[in-house]
């Protein structure tokens, strides 16, 4: 009985000391729970500790030497060459003189570790005390999207701009952490710190306190003085931002707060910050590459189609002309109208781009309106519509009426708000007359100009609307301008291109542009007719501002509402096409084709040709077979008659009797063959014979209703002579149709 009283006893005090979570005799049980856990994370850091140490081992036995670390390169430097050899420009990274620390000035010194990492001197290449800051900092603004707070020595960004990418992940702090802690093994704080300073990214393609100061300041880093080595290392933390060149207020302040941390740092007293005044810190003067900038944003890009991908560095030979950039430049910025943008393209014969001007300021916006932007053309487009109508048989001289029009519910009108008339087609074109322009392209087909454009190069969507004729259609300035190129050759193909060599900086040559023919786009005859009338426009036409002094062929065009002007010529074998309005698209008051872009292109093209021979345009118009004779035969008649001609629209002989035999009985009487070319008259309107006495009335006919249709004589049959060929009935060639 007894003992079942004692056994019930303890399992009464088993069951309390259950519920109150102790053992009979021991601690209770969430102290034996924390003590694992202690004992467990203790265990795990001494493995976090061993593995480290492993890891930093690996590291400082892989680690290179210090010579060999000053010898590494960060990257591909790329030396941009003009058209005569010359470097203007230097991409990727670029080196200055390595500087001892003994050789950098010990401002300079003090400015960088004041800035970035004020316990240098102290932490073993990681900084706990930073850490536990940004740690803090990451918790307060956990979901705000707010970037962390940096927390990386002058050590870690050795690491990382040595060894590592800019990524932001957990494995690649890691690894930064590792090689910091094996650079603080190897090398001394001095060691370190001279290899930052060489090595640091500052902007503009410069690594190195040597090749930023003489980027901005014009002179080598041993000269540096207190507010430009605050200016220096201010750049560190954001060097596009704070870069002089773009932003110099935003540079100059970032600089004043340089100077109180070194001033709160205890480096320098609160006088020889008063005394720096970054404000007059003497920037290094502008070296002509900030409108070349758009020209090189649009050739470099193609580097990748044209060589292999690669490290080494390169010498790109380009086709600019810096001359010619910076009439471009002036002639931009001196007649566009303010606030209004404007862009330039220049050709040479072959598609050279020798100027290209993308906007009145490169650092302002790099947006290039020469290759980028998609604007209307307005009367500028009419070059495709003429170009369809010589092709279709229209000719220079040929009689058009400037009268009311309305073509499927679309009436174009004038600019002028008139209408003249009967006028030629050279008139039409010169004065840029919009309904002539509109009947020309419902006549031959809108169809028609549309693919004379796609010839030309114009790749943009083109619709096939009437209103199509005056422009309405968006396009590029480098294509209208390589377009009008086309012309200036003659008709054959032009393909703007800016790179024609790339070599190693060792002279290995790595890419050689071929040279390239183009393609025949439209006759000669047609190319020759649109020039004339090219030249007609700026000789007594719309674009008389854009003389200068020699031949030019050129073209005036503006658009509704004055949003858009433009001017596109050639003269001495270079070809430019001006653009100017506002990004918006907005109206501008008095903007027009025959005004400030045609000056603009005057004011440049004067400089461009100076050394070039005048050159005398090719208007000739020899008139092809099929506009002579009817439905394009070689010969007249009946097969078998002798009334051939060859390609000039002479009679030939053939090389056998091809005269029918004689006819037996009465013979018929004589028979009116009708009429036939006057190939005097012929000779005289294509320039092969001199004109005759305009006085002499013309034999045995009337004389023809315009200069671009072929006199008619009436002749009697007759049996012709055995040397001469039998004269054959012609017809005037039929009106264009689509």
């Amino acid at each position: 009985m007894r003992r079942e009283r004692q056994q019930a006893s303890s399992n009464k005090s088993s069951s309390s000391s259950k519920r109150s979570g102790t053992s009979r005799g021991g601690p209770p049980r969430w102290r034996v729970w924390l003590r694992r856990a202690l004992r467990w994370g203790l265990g795990l850091a001494v493995v976090g500790l061993v593995a480290l140490g492993v890891a930093v081992g690996i590291a400082v036995q892989r680690m290179p030497s210090f010579e060999e670390l000053k010898k590494s390169p960060a990257g591909q430097t790329i030396r941009v060459r003009a058209a005569d050899g010359t470097v203007f420009l230097s991409l990727g990274p670029n080196y200055g003189r390595w500087l001892t620390l003994r050789e950098t000035p010990q401002v300079m010194q003090d400015a960088m570790v004041a800035v970035e990492d004020r316990r240098f001197r102290y932490h073993p290449g990681v900084d706990p005390v930073g850490m536990a800051r940004a740690a803090v900092f990451a918790a307060q603004n956990y979901g705000t999207g707010r970037r962390m707070q940096g927390a990386s020595t002058i050590t870690q960004q050795l690491a990382r701009n040595i060894f590592l990418s800019n990524s932001y992940t957990w494995a690649r702090k890691m690894r930064e952490m590792v090689l910091s802690l094996a650079l603080e093994w190897k090398f001394s704080k001095d060691e370190i710190l001279e290899l930052y300073l060489n090595k640091v990214y500052f902007g503009g393609g410069s690594y190195g306190i040597d090749a930023a100061s003489n980027s901005f300041f014009g002179h080598s880093a041993t000269e540096m003085s207190l507010s430009e080595a605050a200016v220096v290392a201010g750049l560190v933390k954001a060097p596009s931002r704070y870069s002089p060149t773009a932003d110099a207020q935003a540079a100059l302040g970032r600089a004043g707060v340089v100077l109180d941390v070194m001033v709160d740092a205890g480096v320098i007293t609160q006088a020889q910050a008063d005394a720096a005044e970054p404000a007059n810190v003497q920037l290094a003067k502008e070296t002509g590459q900030n409108s070349a900038r758009y020209f090189t944003d649009w050739a470099l890009p193609q580097l990748d189609m044209l060589i292999d991908e690669g490290s080494e560095a390169l010498d790109v030979y380009t086709t600019i002309d810096l001359g010619m950039q910076r009439a471009a430049t002036a002639a931009i910025q001196a007649d566009t109208p303010a606030g209004v943008q404007g862009a330039l393209v220049s050709l040479d014969r072959d598609g050279a781009v020798r100027a290209m001007v993308g906007g009145r300021d490169y650092v302002a916006s790099n947006y290039n309106r020469a290759t980028q932007a998609l604007r209307q053309p307005g009367s500028a487009w009419k070059l495709f519509v003429y170009m369809a109508a010589l092709e279709a048989g229209y000719k220079v001289n040929d009689p058009v009426v400037d009268e009311p029009v309305t073509i499927n519910g679309w009436s174009p009108r004038n600019s002028s708000g008139r209408f003249a008339g009967t006028m030629d087609l050279r008139s039409a074109f010169a004065y840029s007359v919009n309904t002539v322009a509109a009947k020309l392209g419902d006549e031959v087909g809108f169809s028609a100009v549309a693919n004379m454009a796609r010839r030309f190069g114009i790749t943009t969507p083109v619709n096939t609307h009437p209103s199509m004729v005056l422009g309405s259609a968006e396009v590029r300035v480098i294509d209208m301008t390589a377009a009008f190129a086309a012309v200036s050759r003659g008709g054959v193909s032009v393909q703007p291109y800016g790179i024609t060599k790339v070599t190693t900086a060792g002279g290995e040559l790595l890419y050689q542009r071929p040279a390239e023919r183009g393609n025949t786009l439209v006759d000669h005859w047609v190319a020759a007719g649109i020039t004339d009338l090219l030249q007609t426009a700026v000789n007594t036409g719309t674009g008389r501002a854009a003389q200068i002094g020699r031949p030019v062929a050129g073209k005036t065009g503006t658009t509704s509402s004055n949003k858009d002007g433009w001017f596109l010529g050639f003269s001495s074998g270079i070809t430019t096409g001006v653009w100017m309005g506002r990004d918006d698209a907005k109206p501008v008051g008095g903007l027009q084709g025959g005004r400030a872009p045609a000056r603009a292109f005057a004011d440049y093209m004067r400089v461009a040709v100076a050394r070039r021979p005048v050159e005398q345009f090719d208007t000739e118009v020899v008139l092809p077979e099929w506009q002579l004779e009817d439905e394009g035969e070689a010969y007249m008649g009946e097969p078998g008659e002798d009334g051939f001609v060859d390609e000039n629209g002479m009679p030939i002989e053939l090389p056998y009797d091809s005269r029918p035999p004689e006819m037996t009985g009465p013979m018929p009487p004589p028979v009116d063959e009708g009429p036939v070319l006057d190939q005097q008259w012929i000779e005289e309107q294509t320039g092969r014979r001199p004109p005759a006495d305009n006085s002499a009335a013309p034999p045995n006919g009337a004389a023809p209703k315009n200069g671009g249709q072929p006199r008619l004589i009436t002749v009697p049959k007759t049996v012709p002579p055995p040397t001469a060929a039998r004269p054959t009935q012609q017809r005037p060639p039929s009106e264009p149709s689509d």
